[in-house]
């Protein structure tokens, strides 16, 4: 089937979307790895998910997921299965002890690393048939700057920038901002602190991101919080739970309900605040050469 036509037949899918209610799509990202996305996707999720949202949590790191592995899941189905035509997205999703929903990847299967556009396309065709009623899909992206985490970014209507104090951590964030603004025009994004050791670190950190980007790029930055370090978090991490489940009185429980709470605020993109749909035909709108195999 010609890139073309399977271009067709999913938005000939779209219009059967059966998902009434609109859908926060956020992606995780950060471009450097290591600093605590899942985490960040995971905490967040369960922060939301106690406030009385619907949340699914998407595993977009093709070939090494670990959102299963960290809550201590082992999933009957994964993404590979889905592609595999073994079983539908929605036999696929699983419910996670902290009240939300994970759609697991599949850890160290090099297929999933390196998908045809067609099966890339897959994962598009298949968000656009499921029907479960959802709030907010947050989507954990893979480290650094591959195809798959641009083309999740691009699609999200939040990319959330996970920072640390580090320079590596500025450098790789920059240089996401930078390609995503460059070539796939996403001018916005929500920046998180992650791991501050003091009051006030994380807004610091921001600001000399802030400063950066203001001078060579395009885009709005906007601070999303902080998350202090908290030696309950890699307790938990160890203990195969998240932090608002083993400790949710610990610092950065507190700080993953602000969170949470901060992100209902942020306004909508493109328009209405979108839902699926949105989501599928932003991945589908983008020019053939960007939905090319990740590599």
């Amino acid at each position: 089937m010609s890139a073309g036509k399977f271009d067709t037949v999913q938005i000939q899918g779209l219009r059967s979307v059966t998902q009434p209610d609109p859908v926060q799509v956020i992606a995780v990202s950060g471009g450097k790895g290591g600093v605590g996305k899942t985490s960040v996707a995971v905490n967040l999720a369960g922060a939301l998910a106690r406030a009385g949202k619907r949340v699914l949590v998407f595993d977009g790191d093709l070939g090494l997921a670990n959102v299963d592995v960290l809550l201590g899941i082992a999933p009957k189905y994964t993404l590979e299965h889905v592609l595999d035509g073994r079983c539908t997205l929605e036999e696929a999703i699983i419910e996670a002890p902290q009240g939300f929903r994970i759609l697991p990847a599949a850890s160290g299967v090099a297929r999933l690393a390196s998908l045809s556009s067609p099966e890339h396309l897959g994962i598009v065709q298949a968000f656009s048939q499921l029907t479960t009623s959802l709030d907010v899909l947050i989507v954990d992206t893979a480290a650094g700057i591959a195809d798959s985490v641009r083309q999740f970014c691009q699609a999200a209507q939040h990319v959330l920038v996970v920072l640390r104090d580090e320079p590596a951590s500025l450098t790789d964030a920059y240089a996401l901002v930078k390609v995503m603004r460059r070539d796939h025009g996403v001018r916005r994004f929500q920046v998180l602190a992650n791991m501050s050791r003091g009051t006030g670190e994380g807004e610091s950190l921001f600001r000399k991101l802030e400063r950066v980007t203001s001078r060579f790029l395009d885009v709005v930055l906007e601070y999303a919080g902080e998350i202090p370090e908290d030696p309950l978090v890699r307790k938990a991490v160890r203990e195969q739970r998240s932090v608002l489940q083993a400790y949710p009185s610990s610092p950065a429980a507190r700080a993953f309900e602000r969170l949470a709470r901060q992100t209902q605020r942020w306004p909508g993109v493109d328009g209405p605040r979108g839902n699926l749909e949105f989501f599928v035909e932003r991945l589908l709108s983008r020019e053939i050469p960007r939905l090319e195999a990740v590599r």
